[in-house]
Order: C-alpha cells, then structure tokens, then sequence
C-alpha cells in the first residue's frame, strides 16, 4: 500500500511540474506580445477613425448640396408671382426726387425696424413685388348649403437679405432670410367693411385681413415719375415701423467677401459684399437669375472656411432663372 502512494505521488508532481511550465508566461512573452497588438491595432485605429472623418465630411457635404437646391426652389417659387423685380440701382441708389435716400433699401429692414442688425450686416439681394394667393379669405354666404368664402389675391413686398453677422444662433458663415409685407383685403362696395389704423381705404375687417404694418401700395398714377421705373422706384413705406420679422430660409451660405463685380448673362447684378448669394436682374422682362453657393467647411470648422479656389467640393452651388408671371401696366 505504501508503494502505491509513492507512485500516486510522484506522477502527480511530475504532472504538476509539467502544468506550470506550459500554463505562465515570461514577462518577455507579454512586452513581445503588448508590442505584436499595437503595431497591428494602431493602424486599424488609424483606419477606423480616417473612415469617421471622411464620412464626416462627406454628410456635411450632402446636406449643403440638399439644403442649397432646396433654397434656390424655394425663391424660384415665390418669384413666379413676382409682377416687378427690384434692380441693384433702385436698391442702392436714388434715382428720382420722389424716392429715399439710399433707394429702397431705405424704407425696408433694417432701416425701418428693429431687426437686430444693421445696414452693413444685413443687405437686400433680391426684392420684388408679388401677388399672393389668399385661400378662403372672402365670406360670400352664411348658408350651409353653399359656397361660403372665395379666394382672393393682394399685393405683397418680398425681400431676401444676405446676413453676416456675430449672431451665436446661425453658423459664423453667412444666411439668407426672407423678409414680407402684404396688404389687406378691400371691401367690395356695399359690403360690410372696416378701417385699419393708419390707412384710409376700407378692408373688409380690421383685424385678420388689415395690411401689415408699414405696407405702402406702388403708386403708379405719380405724375412726378413718369414710366413704370420711375414709378416703382418711388415706393416709400408708412412712417408705421414694421412688425413683420425677416425669416431666416438657410444658413450656412459661402462668406467669403466678393472681389469682383459678378457678371451676368442677361440682366445686371444684385450683389452684397458675399459671394454666396446674388442675383441678375432683368427688370424689363420681370425676370430674376438667382445664384447661391453655401459653405461645407463652416460645418466641420469655426475658422480657415473661406472659399479655395483648389477644392471647390465644399462650396457646392445652385442657380435658377425665373420669369414672373404677373404684368404691371403704367403709361
């Protein structure tokens, strides 16, 4: 029995030295294989975060080149209503006795209201005259039984400012806001009417169908501006400052100052100090070429964003040209 147990025994340290010589590792094999994983992990870390990047910068890409197509549909929309388009000249200059100081830029935001900012950083690009489409606005008859309101159009004023400013709410790069005022529903004669504060004409109620503050209609009966020019040129606001607020429509629009005059197929330029947003008016044939360029870079970097002229790919561009379809007539 004795015998049995030494040989139990011994088989049993022979196996257990054999388990401790298979089973450790030297602190050489752990430094041989710490060093294995890195050369091997840093460059799939390096990868992986190369790919982040890219994706990174392809998205942003994507939603400029999407939210750029979808503003110039937006104002190639709303200027096939358009029934008289605003030159840079009447914008910026005085062209008759009649008219302000500065040309219509004069009697829009921000030098008629508050709109928190100036002249300098907010500037007119594209203004036009329009009708707009009232749905329902007109009540013909209190009977269930038929028809009871119809629609109607009034006139309205539209302005697209380009704003560059140190606002933290928008990106340091420049936006586009629009700006609107209309006027109110006429009272057909014999009907119920009303009086707005500040006008002299009859609407057919004062409080949802008033002008808005400030809207002052063309006049195009001024023996001191003959020619439709003239005429509209000659549109000044009410001394009644303006609550309407000017919209913003996108953000992220290129920044970088312009440096030439920009030319025009047809028509004359209507520009800013900015190369992201301007127009070629033609205001003979009430047609509008509008181009915008956004900024990529500004999403992926608070500085160096300015436009390069050897990787166009993150200032992607939009352009329509746009006839109104309304006419206006003056002798």
């Amino acid at each position: 029995m004795k015998n049995v147990l030494k040989f139990i025994l011994s088989i049993q340290l022979k196996r257990s030295k054999f388990v401790q010589q298979v089973n450790g590792f030297t602190l050489i094999e752990l430094l041989v294989g710490l060093l294995i994983a890195f050369l091997v992990l840093t460059p799939l870390l390096g990868f992986m975060v190369n790919i982040l990047t890219t994706d990174q910068k392809e998205q942003a890409k994507a939603n400029s080149e999407q939210e750029i197509q979808t503003a110039v549909d937006y104002i190639a929309n709303d200027l096939q209503q358009a029934v008289y388009i605003y030159d840079r000249t009447a914008l910026t200059t005085n062209s008759n006795t009649v008219a302000a100081s500065s040309g219509i830029q004069d009697q829009i935001p921000p030098s008629n209201t508050a709109t928190g900012c100036s002249s300098s950083t907010c500037q007119p690009i594209l203004v036009f005259w329009k009708r707009k489409f009232l749905s329902g606005a007109i009540t013909l008859s209190t009977s269930t039984t038929t028809n009871t309101t119809n629609d109607t159009f009034v006139y309205s004023l539209v302005a697209y400012y380009l704003i560059k400013d140190s606002s933290t709410t928008w990106s340091k790069a420049a936006r586009i806001a629009r700006f609107e005022i209309n006027d109110g529903v006429l009272a057909a004669s014999g009907t119920t009417s009303a009086t707005c504060t500040g006008y002299s004409d009859t609407y057919i109620d004062n409080t949802t169908h008033c002008p808005n503050a400030g809207f002052q209609r063309f006049n195009l009966n001024l023996a001191s501006a003959p020619g439709l020019i003239p005429k509209m040129n000659s549109w000044k606001a009410t001394s009644t400052a303006y609550t309407q607020q000017a919209s913003v429509l996108i953000d992220y629009i290129d920044q970088t100052s312009i440096s030439t005059t920009p030319t025009c197929p047809t028509g004359t330029p209507s520009y800013g100090s900015y190369m992201g947003f301007y127009a070629c008016v033609d205001v003979a044939n009430t047609t509008a070429q509008v181009f915008l360029r956004g900024n990529a870079l500004a999403r992926l970097q608070t500085s160096n964003f300015d436009y390069p002229s050897n990787n166009p790919s993150y200032f992607p561009t939009a352009s329509v040209r746009v006839q109104g379809r309304g006419y206006l007539f003056s002798k």
